[in-house]
């Protein structure tokens, strides 16, 4: 891995990395431009080792596709994509703050606010899941990988949306090449554990499982192995959860219901649902999602 930083790829000075995953890592950087413009952005590029697989590349062309057509407060926005020296690269917002994964290992967030940033996500799905090409024929874009990681909140209390690397029209094949499962073991429906097709309502299961995370501190099927996990969320035992308070069982429990057809009957009315358990809760907002999120990074 090149630690040559600063450098520059493309017009974009590379400053500091700020998060890898399997086969990308994503820069902070800056843009610079007339009488003292200066910008800063976040970079996403493969990683050196997977630079040059054609498959590989034509995945993160899509994310970058993809991600361009949606327009979204919530959603990470994409705002350029480049090749410099045979090197993709996909511009996006840079968001200060951090993903919810690194915050909930330091704290759990208050009920409140843990319900709040689920509605956010919601209420993000609601529009990915009705978002339509030019024409206006339905995209059928299903996000796939809703996990904590893949949730950025900032200083201000944005919560946004990222990684639409996974996230795929059904109309395409369903099952990748080498019948690789893509998205966090722990997440997955039922229907993308099992190479089922995928419907939007597979993307209320991994947000139910991170609402839980959020609330108790662990998730609903975990096993001593990612392949402990997979079968117990293929098994299709209704989960355990006497961990929760019993005003939001109702609504997980129904999220984790084995059958599709049985969860909520689209995003928007998960966004509802969530709304009205809310109200019964102190009120919080992106003032204080944005202090839970500040004392959290300050500390860290």
């Amino acid at each position: 891995m090149d630690r040559n930083l600063p450098r520059y790829l493309g017009p974009y000075r590379l400053i500091r990395r700020i998060g890898h995953g399997g086969m990308c890592e994503v820069y902070l950087a800056a843009v610079y431009g007339a009488s003292g413009f200066e910008k800063q952005v976040a970079i996403k590029t493969l990683l050196p080792e997977c630079q040059g697989n054609p498959d590989l590349e034509r995945l993160l062309i899509k994310e970058a596709t993809i991600g361009a057509r949606l327009q979204h407060r919530n959603l990470i926005q994409i705002h350029d994509f480049g090749s410099d020296e045979g090197v993709y690269y996909v511009r996006m917002d840079y968001v200060e703050g951090a993903d919810l994964l690194t915050l909930i290992r330091r704290e759990r967030p208050a009920p409140a606010l843990a319900l709040l940033i689920a509605e956010e996500i919601a209420l993000a799905l609601d529009y990915v899941h009705r978002c339509t090409d030019p024409e206006g024929r339905p995209l059928g874009l299903i996000h796939r990988d809703i996990s904590p990681s893949n949730i950025l909140l900032s200083v201000s209390g944005e919560v946004k949306l990222a990684d639409f690397g996974v996230a795929k029209a059904t109309k395409l094949a369903d099952v990748t090449q080498g019948n690789i499962r893509k998205g966090k073991y722990a997440y997955m429906s039922p229907e993308q554990v099992s190479s089922a097709r995928l419907t939007p309502t597979s993307d209320q299961f991994g947000l139910a499982i991170t609402l839980m995370e959020m609330l108790c501190g662990h998730r609903p099927f975990d096993g001593d192995s990612p392949l402990a996990t997979m079968d117990r969320i293929r098994a299709g035992d209704p989960p355990d959860l006497s961990d929760l308070r019993s005003e939001f069982r109702p609504l997980i429990g129904r999220c984790l219901n084995h059958d599709p057809e049985s969860r909520y009957a689209s995003a928007g009315a998960l966004y509802r649902a969530i709304a009205r358990l809310r109200h019964n809760l102190p009120p919080a907002g992106p003032p204080a999602l944005g202090a839970w999120v500040r004392k959290l990074t300050d500390d860290g």
